[in-house]
């Protein structure tokens, strides 16, 4: 006979457990201790088994009904309810253990031998700055959106939109390696890209070619006593234009003094591809000196504070503002001077330069076909580069001499 709900309620505790049977299998099993709880008895494949189905009165007569009509519907599915519940239980276990940050730096770990060195460490120092720290412990699957908006205007609200934009598109590829990876459902980002600031894009400060002999100035007098390896940097970023971050991470094992050529490694190029840069005679006399005042092994510009690391990624834009280009000159700077002035006073063809800019052809067609290198222009152009800057320096102190001559006179 079916159970009523009364029956349920004023069933007694005795010294043993007993059942009151409703039908089709289930019934409530009274403990000694007052627990009442619903359990399912079936057949799977001919085998006995048992399924809890959760106490009594949480779980009412009527749910536990129902309970039991979808475990009749799996088994009609060749599911095993028990062993589903189960199942469901490890699966919701594991999703409360994966974390964003832990899939964030699975994420990470998965596309190192895609980037450089430093675009990967740049990458997990601004997740562990600005994304971490807020929702780094939340499963990856319960995150909400106001989640993700808050970490964005976390970046806003100090002006950094660019950085915003960045780490929004971090948090989409985490999210879609989620997806692929089953530990989350979709990627929250696409209802997000309209939600933060635009912002302009601007090009990294560069001085014209009329203040570049007033900037050779300031390196070669150096009122403000930058450390050597310093003014050397930054001379040596002038010669060569490369990115700073090639700079100050070059070690004495990629150049080659006696065939004036540097090879730059391609796990240490933004495209990931090697890069030959062709050494002047300026630039070699400046590693002649590195090599003699801080050694020959390691990295050609050591740090002050530790000699096993290089320099910093600050280190030179610093320098240039104590030299009195704050805000009008940096690192990278150098690289649309070079480009520039080359091109316009020089006269040498825009491709020679960038293939020395290390740039790639802009679309697939012509990186595919055009892998000209221009090397033996290119060697001859870096020597005139060097010697133009040196005419430039020569003309300035030429120029001062005539000043302070006729200052004398009057």
């Amino acid at each position: 006979m079916p159970l009523c709900d009364l029956d349920c309620r004023q069933a007694k505790v005795r010294d043993k457990a007993y059942r009151l049977y409703d039908t089709g299998g289930l019934y409530l099993d009274i403990k000694p201790t007052g627990t009442k709880v619903w359990r399912l008895k079936y057949k799977f494949y001919n085998r006995e088994k048992l399924l809890t189905i959760g106490k009594y009165p949480n779980v009412s007569l009527l749910q536990a009904r129902l309970k039991q009509g979808e475990a009749r519907k799996q088994i009609e599915n060749d599911i095993d309810p028990a062993q589903q519940k189960q199942d469901d239980k490890k699966a919701k276990r594991f999703k409360q253990t994966q974390t964003f940050e832990l899939v964030a730096r699975e994420w990470h770990q998965q596309n190192l031998d895609k980037w450089c060195a430093n675009h990967a460490k740049d990458i997990l120092h601004r997740l562990q700055n600005n994304v971490f720290t807020f929702i780094g412990q939340k499963p990856i699957d319960m995150l909400t959106i106001q989640d993700i908006l808050f970490c964005l205007q976390k970046m806003e609200n100090r002006q950094a939109f660019h950085l915003a934009r960045r780490i929004l598109q971090h948090i989409g590829q985490i999210m879609r390696y989620g997806v692929i990876t089953a530990r989350v459902e979709r990627d929250l980002t696409t209802d997000l890209k309209d939600a933060i600031k635009k912002y302009r894009k601007t090009h990294f400060a560069a001085i014209d070619v009329d203040r570049l002999p007033d900037l050779i100035e300031a390196m070669n007098r150096n009122d403000a006593r930058l450390y050597k390896q310093t003014t050397l940097a930054m001379k040596l970023l002038m010669l060569t234009f490369v990115r700073t971050s090639e700079l100050i991470q070059a070690r004495w094992s990629e150049f080659d003094i006696e065939n004036a050529s540097w090879h730059i490694p391609a796990e240490r190029m933004k495209m990931r591809k090697p890069h030959f840069v062709p050494l002047s005679k300026q630039v070699i006399s400046i590693l002649n000196e590195l090599g003699d005042t801080f050694g020959r092994q390691g990295h050609i510009f050591p740090s002050v504070i530790c000699r096993k690391k290089p320099i910093s990624n600050n280190t030179i834009l610093k320098g240039l503002g104590r030299l009195g280009f704050k805000k009008v000159m940096t690192g990278h700077g150098f690289r649309a001077l070079a480009m520039s002035t080359i091109k316009e006073k020089l006269g040498y063809r825009h491709e020679v330069v960038d293939r020395q800019l290390a740039h790639l052809p802009k679309s697939m067609v012509d990186q595919a076909y055009d892998r000209a290198t221009f090397i033996t222009e290119r060697i001859k152009m870096m020597q005139d580069w060097a010697d133009y800057i040196d005419s430039l320096s020569e003309n300035k102190t030429i120029r001062l001499e005539i000043k302070q001559d006729s200052s004398i006179a009057a």
